[in-house]
């Protein structure tokens, strides 16, 4: 028997559902905040993600699929959005449209290859949002407040949104600079892919699952030590955007995202349920880059965005017991007896799905119980019985299965009755 790979899963019908439900909403919610969606080529130029993600990051140095074309090209199969939309923006020379700034939102498969766990695959399914071409602190607010809308919507309640600002791109060298100088005399009791940072991305070092409990990153330098004045004002912006709006936040300067993109407002909601463990697991992150579009060989603009995991949030709705209204409601199911009535059934399901109707019946020759048995287990609103007598009759008994009544109106007149 050939088995799914590992890290991968199939999405059966009945989960299917759900996820169709969060995808509608998901559209629904961008509609309202005037965001339009992209979509982009599964796979891209390696060359890419080298670039625009970081060559220091795990994701570009251990969980890229990476592969050799026909044409000898190296090609990598998406580990994330930004890049790729990015780079469509480039391309596309989205700057020259008039409305601005350009604010897109994707939804589609990535991949990493990582070690499986819990919410978390080889192929997984990103949600993502990007506002290019606007450095304002209100766009950030709105970016973080959308963040949080989302969850919320679904009925999430115990969330935790945590800020920091890793400053300009000035800050942000002289910061990186005092954590080389940090961390340069202990770097060997560290891991190696600490050691392998220490001189590429030494933020990164603050991030470190594995050696996030030492001395000396609890006494390591604070980003908010080495903000120059408009980055302070900047970051003083948002907070009061994001108190204006209702929103709580907490502060943690040691809040890095693992792309090298990221500058100034940075990110990351949280679900902080004291019901399970005291466990806080991490939902979606995101910040601004400034600087991203030039290092793609683009114009002078600025972005910010997040991206989620559909899979953690199903993960989160099913740790805070929320049921999602994905139920498929269906209209009708045809019973019928003989031979004659089956074969006129398959025209009148045809009629009915030309207008709108959802339709089905069995085909398997169950008697009637075991077909009405079938019409509860679709969630059918209404059944009929065809056999022999209502076809010569052109009679029918529509029955509503909610309340038990019961209508008899002409055979002939179903597709109206229901189209109606």
């Amino acid at each position: 028997m050939i088995n799914i790979p590992r890290g991968t899963q199939d999405i059966l019908p009945e989960e299917t559902k759900k996820w169709r439900y969060i995808e509608a909403k998901l559209d629904q919610l961008m509609e309202l905040y005037n965001y339009e969606e992209i979509r982009t080529p599964i796979f891209e130029s390696t060359e890419l993600f080298a670039r625009g993600v970081g060559g220091s990051t795990d994701v570009v140095q251990k969980e890229m699929y990476t592969f050799k074309d026909k044409g000898d090209r190296n090609i990598t199969l998406r580990p994330e959005g930004t890049a790729a939309v990015v780079r469509s923006y480039i391309e596309n020379k989205m700057q020259g449209i008039a409305n601005q700034p350009i604010k897109l939102y994707y939804n589609g498969p990535m991949f990493r290859y990582e070690r499986k766990q819990k919410g978390r695959y080889r192929q997984f399914t990103q949600f993502g949002v990007e506002a290019i071409g606007a450095e304002n602190p209100g766009v950030d607010a709105e970016v973080l407040a959308m963040a949080m809308h989302i969850y919320q919507s679904f009925g999430l309640k115990h969330l935790k949104l945590v800020i920091n600002s890793i400053g300009d791109i000035n800050s942000r060298k002289e910061y990186n600079d005092a954590l080389v100088n940090h961390f340069e005399p202990v770097i060997d009791q560290f891991c190696s892919d600490c050691q392998s940072r220490l001189h590429t991305n030494p933020m990164r070092i603050l991030d470190c699952k594995i050696d996030k409990d030492k001395e000396e990153i609890k006494t390591a330098p604070s980003i908010t030590e080495f903000l120059n004045e408009s980055s302070k004002a900047y970051y003083s912006e948002v907070k009061q955007h994001l108190d204006d709006l209702g929103i709580p936040y907490v502060e943690d300067p040691n809040l890095v995202r693992g792309l090298d993109y990221y500058t100034h407002t940075a990110f990351e909601l949280m679900m902080d349920n004291p019901n399970y463990d005291g466990a806080i697991t991490t939902l979606c992150g995101g910040g601004r880059y400034n600087g991203l579009l030039e290092l793609l060989d683009g114009p002078s603009q600025t972005g910010i965005g997040f991206a989620l995991s559909i899979e953690r949030l199903l993960l989160a709705l099913e740790e805070e017991q929320i049921e999602l209204n994905a139920n498929h409601e269906f209209d009708l199911f045809i019973v019928t007896m003989g031979d004659k009535a089956d074969r006129y059934a398959v025209k009148l399901l045809n009629d009915l799905r030309k207008n709108g109707v959802k339709a089905d019946k069995d085909y398997l020759q169950r008697k009637v119980k075991g077909q009405m048995k079938q019409a509860d287990r679709l969630n059918a609103r209404y059944t009929i019985v065809v056999g022999e007598q209502e076809l010569e009759e052109n009679k029918i008994n529509v029955k509503n299965m909610e309340s038990g009544e019961t209508e008899t109106i002409k055979l002939d007149e179903m597709v109206n009755y229901f189209k109606n």
